[in-house]
């Protein structure tokens, strides 16, 4: 392959080869695909794919791909569903090298694990499991770390999450390389630990963590959101709890969606909560469940844990097409995830190699399979289905348990819906069926390519004091519909709403159909997921990427901006 290229792009995959060895620079489509191709959206062409071992090696390839002028797209998990972290098509105006950091992993608990450092590589996973052995939790427990998201990829994101106490991934130190507007790579240690001056020096000592306390400065910044607790008890705000395009949350690394080079970044952990209790809930008003929000976020001294909202009808997709994924997890637990999509993403490669098979093979095998599998969702909830067609689980922590209790029992004595108190593996099963429902629609589509186009994904961050949170679409955009899934996380008023839609309507186009009735309800969007390419940035977001990345030579493209070099105008 390499014969036909010009000598320059001969001569940068030389030198990518001799920093990280051959083995990982992929340049072939097959080797590349699973890279170049995003979870739900996005794809493009590449020059390669790298794969370094060490930060040395990040930022050796990043020095390497800045002088000669490439397009630099970094990639973890490669988990997102607004294409953020692949290509957009294949009109770029420079060749795109796609750095991979999934061999970067690596976590240091300093201060006894009340803090971590993170490499790019690590998972929320891993970071989870590293944590519970100490009894403490990382920002995210559930939710992408089921399917190996990483934890850069949340703060580069300001991504959101289940947790109501803890607001979106944030933090205000990390180390992190950045290109001026000369051209040129330079190394930046807001980590609050003292390293050294020259970068190879102290990414080395950063990966090795040889540091030790007296290095560290305990005044650096912050690891985390603190102010979301006391935000998000304002309902009667009228303005969104949280959104990627709020600018109170971005500080360099923290919402810099792939515009930096990220090596490391350092968080807040917190102490894990110990016997916590799960309620589920269920109404046919919408009105209940609001009043029920406004009370719990306002009338006690504690925030519950997590409020899970479901629609019956994401309920019954979830059971249907997520019921493998649910079922799996169970068994193996989601470390096993990750590997499940890699062999699924290879075989899929492999298929495509035989034009005779049918498109999405993987998954229609799996839908196929997962006939054999028993249920998997307890009797109450199944009940719950048939009775209510909204539903709510609240985790709340073990001294929250009796006055939530106390409290629902009372509001349920004079209005329509109901709940009961879950068992420990209720409570499990109960959250683990919410998150199953976010990859249903995906399963549904290709099991469905018939009749179905594609799929609309919103997260849509509410309005605190809005009482219509339930949506009521337009008939015209609801005849183009087959099936929608609603959920979220309720209590922050953040809903993921995913359509998928009929064959012979555009699915941009729907969804582009959808967004002034979103704006007429004060609404922003996406909340936690990011433009990435699917959503117009505002302009203060593009201002903000603009300064992180003069050059434009990260990730360019994102939130429709221009892909040009310098930010160059699209011409008219």
């Amino acid at each position: 392959m390499t014969q036909t290229l010009p000598q320059g792009d001969q001569s940068l995959l030389a030198s990518l080869k001799t920093i990280v060895g051959t083995h990982h620079v992929l340049t072939s489509e097959a080797e590349t695909y699973r890279f170049r191709h995003g979870f739900r959206f996005g794809a493009g062409n590449v020059l390669a794919v790298v794969q370094p071992g060490s930060l040395v090696e990040l930022w050796r390839v990043s020095q390497a791909c800045a002088q000669a002028g490439k397009i630099i797209i970094m990639q973890a998990a490669n988990t997102g569903l607004t294409g953020g972290s692949t290509p957009d098509g294949n009109d770029y105006d420079r060749e795109i090298v796609l750095i991979s950091t999934l061999r970067l992993t690596g976590i240091h608990l300093i201060g006894e694990g009340k803090q971590v450092v993170c490499l790019p590589g690590a998972t929320l996973y891993e970071l989870e499991s590293k944590l519970a052995a100490i009894g403490r939790e990382p920002h995210s427990v559930i939710g992408s770390s089921c399917i190996g998201a990483s934890v850069l990829g949340g703060i580069s994101n300001n991504s959101g999450g289940a947790l109501v106490q803890r607001g979106p991934a944030y933090t205000e130190m990390a180390v992190f390389g950045q290109v001026g507007e000369d051209g040129v790579l330079r190394l930046v240690n807001h980590l609050g630990i003292q390293l050294g001056d020259d970068p190879e020096a102290i990414l080395g000592k950063l990966e090795a963590g040889t540091f030790s306390d007296a290095d560290i400065n305990w005044d650096a910044g912050r690891g985390h959101d603190s102010n979301y607790i006391s935000h998000i008890r304002e309902v009667d705000a009228d303005t969104p709890a949280r959104y990627n395009a709020d600018p109170g949350r971005w500080y360099e690394a923290a919402g810099c969606a792939g515009k930096l080079v990220v090596f490391a970044v350092r968080l807040d952990t917190f102490p894990a909560n110990k016997n916590p209790s799960v309620f589920y809930i269920g109404t046919n008003s919408t009105d209940e469940l609001e009043d029920l929000r406004r009370h719990v976020l306002t009338a006690f001294d504690e925030l519950p844990i997590a409020g899970e909202y479901i629609h019956r009808d994401a309920f019954n997709i979830a059971e249907k097409y997520g019921k493998d994924t649910f079922a799996i997890i169970r068994k193996f637990g989601t470390a096993f995830l990750p590997k499940m999509f890699a062999m699924k993403s290879r075989f899929d490669i492999f298929t495509k190699k035989f034009g005779f098979l049918p498109e999405n093979l993987s998954d229609r095998i799996m839908q196929a399979l997962s006939v054999f599998i028993p249920t998997q969702l307890p009797k109450r909830m199944l009940d719950y289905r048939d009775k209510f067609e909204h539903h709510l689980m609240l985790k709340v922590s073990a001294s929250l348990t009796a006055p939530m209790r106390a409290y629902l029992t009372e509001y349920f004595g004079r209005v329509s819906g109901d709940f009961f108190e879950c068992t420990p593996d209720e409570g499990t099963r109960a959250f683990l069926h919410r998150f199953a429902a976010a990859g249903a629609a995906i399963r549904y589509r290709a099991v469905h390519h018939k009749e179905a186009d594609d799929i609309v994904a919103l997260d849509v961050a509410l309005r605190r004091n809005d009482r219509e949170w339930f949506e009521k679409l337009p008939k015209d955009i609801e005849d183009k519909i087959i099936v929608k899934l609603y959920y979220g996380h309720f209590l922050c008023h953040v809903m993921h709403q995913d359509y998928v839609v009929k064959k012979g309507y555009n699915a941009i186009a729907v969804e582009h159909s959808m967004l002034p009735g979103l704006d007429q309800r004060g609404a922003r969007y996406p909340a936690e997921h990011n433009v990435g390419h699917l959503y117009q940035a505002p302009d203060d977001m593009l201002a903000h990427y603009r300064s992180l990345d003069p050059c434009n030579c990260f990730n360019p493209g994102i939130g429709q901006a221009t892909k040009k070099k310098n930010w160059v105008a699209e011409s008219v």
